[in-house]
């Protein structure tokens, strides 16, 4: 687990393992497989829960029923009266997952007008059920620690600025409307610490 704090708040993130190992444990069990594209749609976009679970197939699929380059938010944390409309781009690794996603959904004789994600009665996924699965699939892949479904977007935007080092690119990323917000992506995490004391004497 990674933690740093600024003056206001704590945020927390999935190391790298741990990332992996909830991928993978969603990834290769046929009952995971909405909750593996959910979290990797969480952790490649930067969405916030209910941003995502207000999508339907629609806002991520055209009409030929494949994953689009980008989305445009219906629902989406405002900090304005008149926000200007927010647009995420989607990865080619998400994609791949998100047109077999749009197949399986297919099968199910779903609409473009349906959420894209729904629970096992075929209702749009509540937040009580996207939390209570994300704490289920934590303890199937052996976490120590349990995180809260907004410790992906934090991953996420963690995992950007470390690849990119580009404030501004993850200001982006985050939908931030002050840079200074994310200025806490650029704290040292706890699995950077984990690395640097192994390399202590003692």
């Amino acid at each position: 687990m990674s933690a740093y704090t600024d003056s206001t708040r704590i945020v927390r993130t999935l190391t790298e393992r741990e990332q992996r190992l909830l991928l993978q444990v969603t990834g290769q069990r046929r009952d995971g497989f909405r909750d593996h594209v959910l979290y990797s749609l969480a952790l490649g976009t930067g969405l916030r829960e209910h941003e995502i679970l207000a999508l339907n197939l629609r806002d991520v699929f055209d009409e030929a029923g494949h994953a689009k380059r980008r989305l445009v938010l219906r629902v989406f944390k405002r900090s304005a009266k008149n926000p200007a409309p927010q647009e995420v781009v989607l990865p080619d690794r998400l994609r791949i997952k998100l047109d077999k996603w749009f197949t399986a959904r297919g099968r199910q004789g779903a609409q473009m007008d349906d959420p894209l994600f729904t629970s096992r009665l075929g209702r749009r996924l509540s937040a009580r059920r996207l939390r209570a699965a994300f704490a289920l699939w934590q303890e199937r892949a052996g976490f120590e620690r349990h995180f809260c479904f907004h410790a992906l977007r934090h991953s996420g935007c963690t995992n950007l600025q470390r690849v990119g080092h580009d404030m501004r690119l993850t200001q982006r990323f985050a939908r931030h409307a002050s840079v200074s917000t994310t200025t806490i992506y650029t704290h040292p995490s706890d699995e950077e610490l984990e690395r640097a004391v192994q390399e202590l004497i003692c």
